[in-house]
């Protein structure tokens, strides 16, 4: 039994076959025509038709050895032919000479086009598709530094809870706890972000808001600690849980986290203050808000903060905020960031509730 693939292989190479053939009748009717009526018609010009039929079924090379043929027939058919003017007959040959060779070169160029704009589209293709993988590698390079920055940090909390005299063995038991949980979050986010790069849908669970953004503090807290940072929280009690996926979300908020303690690198340590908020807003989204007071955004920073590979910071990827609205707005959920009148900035963000969670 033939394979589909073996159909269609054997239909292709059927096709020109038929072409030829099918060519080869034409430009037989087209000569007998011609020769048989008057020399005041110009049946030769319908040569023209055979050209085009080719173009598709022959090569360059095919097509121009076709049109030097189909111009010997109508010189062949002046020569032959009895009835009518002669004058007549060669002004229509030379004619219809000219309309061969016109049609034969426009065709022929057409053809080069269509070539063209294929290797092109080809190379755009390739284009895009290294465009994505350089995306998908500075995505997993972005999201995983935060992870690994925790393991780290907690490796050498537990070198150091072991080098006391005398040791203290729960502690770095703890912290090896945390390295653990840190190098787990790292592959999630692998995962996730080459879930998201494909286009998966975000694996969704009933998500604790304000767990989720404690979860979340609690990753910074070792950069928040080194910047003596102030935290300031008024989450909102009672708030009923969303669909979210949690690794997801949490990427959010910490990404949101880290930029927050960037920005207020620069200021004074006495007006470093980090505000987390959570909230419900009308018409069924529950949402968060992270403020911080640094040196602000301008306009032109708040136009493209979240396109691809834009920054602000000097030596940022331009990316983290990137995958964050684009994990949000698969949620059905919306981000934003305020910078106005106050210093510092405001990212907000909302996320929609299930139906039965709107009343």
């Amino acid at each position: 039994m033939q394979t589909g693939a073996e159909e269609t292989r054997r239909e292709a190479a059927r096709r020109p076959r038929w072409r030829l053939a099918a060519l080869a009748v034409l430009t037989a009717l087209i000569f007998i025509a011609d020769t048989a009526t008057h020399f005041e018609i110009a049946v030769a010009v319908f040569y023209t038709a055979v050209i085009l039929l080719a173009v598709d079924a022959l090569s360059v090379r095919g097509v121009v050895a076709l049109a030097w043929f189909c111009a010997f027939l109508t010189v062949l058919s002046l020569f032959l032919t009895r009835a009518g003017a002669f004058d007549s007959g060669l002004a229509n040959c030379v004619i219809s000479v000219l309309a061969i060779a016109v049609t034969t070169y426009l065709s022929l160029k057409l053809v080069a086009a269509k070539a063209a704009v294929f290797a092109a589209q080809a190379k755009l293709g390739q284009m895009a598709r290294l465009t994505q993988l350089g995306e998908l590698t500075a995505s997993i390079a972005h999201e995983v530094n935060q992870p690994l920055a925790a393991i780290t940090t907690s490796a050498q909390a537990a070198h150091r809870w072991l080098d006391r005299e005398p040791p203290e063995p729960e502690r770095a038991r703890a912290a090896l706890h945390r390295v653990i949980d840190a190098a787990n979050r790292a592959s999630d986010v692998i995962l996730r972000v080459r879930g998201l790069a494909k286009g998966e849908k975000p694996r969704k669970t009933r998500l604790d808001l304000n767990a989720m953004l404690l979860t979340a503090l609690d990753l910074a807290q070792a950069e928040i600690e080194r910047n003596a940072i102030a935290v300031t929280l008024d989450l909102t009690d009672a708030l009923p849980p969303i669909l979210a996926d949690e690794v997801q979300m949490q990427q959010v908020a910490a990404n949101l986290l880290l930029n927050a303690i960037e920005a207020m690198s620069t200021v004074p340590p006495t007006r470093r203050q980090l505000a987390i908020a959570s909230f419900r807003e009308d018409f069924g989204h529950l949402g968060f808000s992270i403020t911080d007071t640094g040196v602000g955004l301008g306009a032109n920073a708040l136009e493209h903060l979240f396109d691809s590979f834009w920054t602000s910071k000097e030596g940022g990827m331009g990316i983290g905020l990137t995958i964050s609205r684009s994990i949000v707005e698969a949620h059905g959920g919306r981000i934003w960031v305020t910078s106005e009148p106050r210093p510092g900035a405001v990212f907000r963000c909302t996320l929609p509730l299930p139906e039965k969670e709107h009343a």
